[in-house]
């Protein structure tokens, strides 16, 4: 299963996205990463979670409009200019890069990152022909496996494990 993230819009005020973390953890489910940007009086808050379905489903009920995007996972060495390589061969295909996230869990000594684009299908295909991403890769980073990266947090907690 590939690496999903869930994107709401949230109003910028005191306790909304205490409200959030509430509901998820209420039915234990882990927040993996989070990002949250505000302007204008609305923040946007980017999620991955253990259990994206249930998370979708419990949120929607809650009364949030939310989007979900799929996430290729791709390896970097850790050096300068390794993230360069990704974007400059979607760029050059005309593929937009919509979200970045630095996942927990790394392979063979190598960071792994998450990206959605506007074009999935197209953008693993680039990614895979320049050897950057592998089916390896992307089985081993789920949702859940980004909380197991860190057994020492509770699973009944929400925790944010960047």
């Amino acid at each position: 299963m590939a690496l999903r993230e869930i994107h709401l819009d949230l109003p910028n005020r005191p306790g909304a996205l205490a409200r959030v973390a509430r509901l998820l953890a209420k039915e234990q489910i882990n927040v993996a990463a989070i990002s949250v940007d505000s302007s204008a009086g609305k923040g946007r808050v980017r999620l991955v979670v253990s259990d994206p379905d249930r998370a979708v489903t419990l949120l929607a009920q809650g009364g949030y409009t939310l989007e979900e995007r799929e996430m290729l996972v791709v390896r970097l060495e850790d050096r300068s200019g390794s993230f360069l390589r990704v974007l400059e061969a979607l760029a050059r295909e005309k593929v937009n890069i919509q979200s970045v996230a630095l996942l927990v869990a790394r392979e063979d000594g190598r960071a792994l990152v998450g990206l959605s684009t506007n074009d999935p299908v197209k953008s693993r295909r680039l990614l895979q022909k320049a050897g950057l991403i592998s089916p390896s890769a992307e089985r081993l980073v789920t949702n859940s496996d980004l909380v197991a990266a860190a057994p020492s947090i509770p699973s009944e907690s929400v925790g944010m494990l960047m």
